[in-house]
């Protein structure tokens, strides 16, 4: 006899266990399905946009307010309602400066972000690294950066400035108001030495005279033996392609050696506002900068870019070329997706081909045929306080022509191919001889 009542079976008592397992097992079931459903419903909310700069690294000092720019343009799209919809997420990527880690985060934001679009890159050897990467996966690249031109690409939209529309006028420019004789110096890397390869047929075109031609290895900080050469040259001007941290020990080590920018004033294609902003004002003051834009330009669309910057970031923050073009990079982006009615990179890219976008200098209009954006040109004089005035401005927006006429361009494509060849398969001189090599 039991007391307190009879006990079930053990057969039973396992039968309700093994039942009250399903359930519990039915429950997790269905709430990880609710989860990765409402997962779904979410990312189908959201669109990502990817962002390739330089963080860390030379040249992080000019990259960083790409992003900066880039990042506001997002929030001001997702304020008036985003992108077909969706809210537009940042996936951000610090290329160290270094074009093989760039490669390898353009290859993980296309397979693992799954990002629409990639807007990024400062440097011609970064751009030339993660072009096959991007035509591989036949996604969109836009590319916000003056450079040397020679290419054109299905997957790449071009808004920075092309040879015809920064170099030649500066030159033009130059050569009518500061001298005949030139000293060419750069960053030793595929944009300067094609750059000056254009330069340098311009010139011969114009009657003037390239008195010198050096370069300082990509990042470097000893212009010393460049700072020599142009004292033996004793040229009218000077014409920069240095970029990044190289900027302020040559114009440190210009002013050192008693070449003012009266003797030799240099005309950089890199120095801009925000590079400005981290030199001494009286290295450079009375030296030139050469862009499409500058923070001056007079505009009510500029007053305001600069306005929702500043209330962003800060209120004595200035503004660049290559920031403004980020900033309508991303703008352009969104304006053709909602064009196309599609985030598909393919059909996105076919409905920016003559699309126009009042950006802060101006009107700026993607070019059907050469996949590049016409733009302003302005020539600016650096001011003792810092700041940059214009001295000169084209009267309309230039039409982008990626490979100069002077010469063929299966010439101009041989020349690329040869410094390629002779960097070891590199857009980056890493060897000690810094001579441009011979066009074919």
């Amino acid at each position: 006899m039991t007391f307190g009542g009879t006990s079930a079976p053990p057969a039973q008592r396992h039968s309700h266990r093994a039942g009250l397992w399903l359930a519990l097992v039915a429950v997790l079931l269905a709430g990880l399905i609710a989860a990765w459903l409402w997962q779904r419903h979410q990312e189908r909310r959201v669109v990502r946009l990817g962002i390739l700069h330089a963080l860390t690294g030379p040249m992080a000092i000019s990259e960083k307010p790409m992003v900066e720019a880039e990042q506001l343009a997002i929030e001001e799209i997702n304020a008036g309602g985003g992108v077909l919809g969706r809210r537009v997420e940042a996936v951000v990527a610090d290329t160290v400066s270094n074009p093989d880690i760039a490669a390898r985060a353009v290859e993980q934001l296309l397979t693992r972000n799954s990002v629409s679009a990639i807007v990024g890159c400062w440097t011609s050897a970064c751009r030339k690294t993660v072009k096959p990467i991007v035509e591989r996966h036949n996604a969109l690249f836009i590319y916000p950066m003056a450079y040397e031109g020679l290419e054109i690409s299905p997957n790449i939209i071009y808004t920075g400035a092309a040879p015809n529309q920064q170099v030649l006028p500066a030159v033009n420019w130059s050569f009518e108001h500061l001298g005949k004789r030139f000293f060419l110096v750069g960053s030793d890397y595929v944009w300067p030495h094609s750059v000056n390869a254009i330069i340098t047929d311009q010139l011969k075109a114009l009657g003037g005279e390239v008195v010198g031609e050096a370069y300082i290895p990509f990042g470097g900080l000893d212009p010393e033996d460049i700072i020599r050469k142009i004292r033996q040259a004793r040229p009218d001007v000077i014409l920069s392609t240095l970029v990044g941290t190289s900027n302020a020990p040559f114009y440190r080590g210009l002013k050192e050696a008693g070449l003012s920018p009266k003797q030799a004033p240099v005309v950089s294609f890199s120095i801009s506002e925000t590079e400005v902003q981290t030199l001494p004002y009286s290295d450079i003051a009375g030296h030139y900068s050469a862009w499409c834009y500058f923070q001056s330009i007079d505009r009510e669309e500029n007053q305001r870019f600069i306005q929702n910057f500043r209330d962003r970031y800060g209120a004595r923050r200035v503004i660049s070329d290559v920031m403004e073009a980020a900033y309508f990079s991303v703008r352009f982006w969104a304006r053709g997706a909602e064009r196309a009615n599609s985030l598909e990179p393919e059909e996105v890219s076919s409905s920016l081909l003559g699309l126009s976008y009042n950006a802060p200098e101006g009107i700026v209009t993607v070019d059907p045929s050469t996949r590049h954006t016409w733009r302003s040109f302005n020539m600016g004089q650096i001011r003792e306080d810092g700041g940059i005035e214009i001295v000169w401005s084209a009267d309309y927006p230039i039409r982008p022509v990626p490979y100069p006429r002077s010469r063929a361009m299966k010439d101009w494509d041989g020349f690329l191919d040869n410094l390629y060849r002779q960097w070891n398969n590199s857009w980056v001189n890493l060897s000690a001889s810094s001579k441009r090599p011979e066009p074919p």
